[in-house]
């Protein structure tokens, strides 16, 4: 079993008890890297949120992509292309399920520069299936993952 850490800091300011405090706080992970965090400025409004700093919901959709190509890239390696560039843009989409929102479904757009013979379609087609059937993160949500 792996287990994963993530310490979230949080410091109190403004009027806390009337709902006028800072969402902003900070993720420090194990590696020594820590980011500025914050609710979203879609679902806390400007001054209370920082719209610099990553949301959860934008991390949850960069943690889904990131999943999906570092599997893909292991799996289109074994099958022995060779990548150069991988990029993705993806997106997620927040609906209403009841009188809850969550994050119904995220689309991934990789677009990929290969170093020498690309696979054909088909076969990238299988790649990227394999990879969403692999991926730890894809695994463990409910969400609906779509690579376009």
């Amino acid at each position: 079993m792996h287990e994963y850490t993530a310490t979230i800091s949080w410091t109190a300011d403004g009027e806390f008890a009337k709902g006028r405090y800072s969402r902003a706080h900070d993720w420090s992970f194990d590696g020594g890297v820590t980011l500025r965090a914050s609710a979203s400025p879609l679902s806390v409004p400007l001054p209370y949120s920082d719209a610099s700093a990553v949301d959860p919901e934008e991390a949850f959709v960069a943690a889904v992509s990131s999943c999906h190509m570092l599997t893909f890239l292991d799996i289109i390696r074994r099958k022995g292309f060779n990548v150069s560039a991988y990029t993705d843009t993806a997106v997620g989409k927040m609906t209403k399920d009841g009188d809850k929102w969550w994050i119904s479904r995220v689309d991934l757009y990789p677009e990929i520069t290969w170093a020498g013979e690309a696979p054909n379609a088909q076969a990238l087609d299988t790649a990227h299936h394999a990879a969403h059937e692999a991926c730890f993160i894809a695994n463990s949500v409910k969400s609906e993952v779509v690579v376009n």
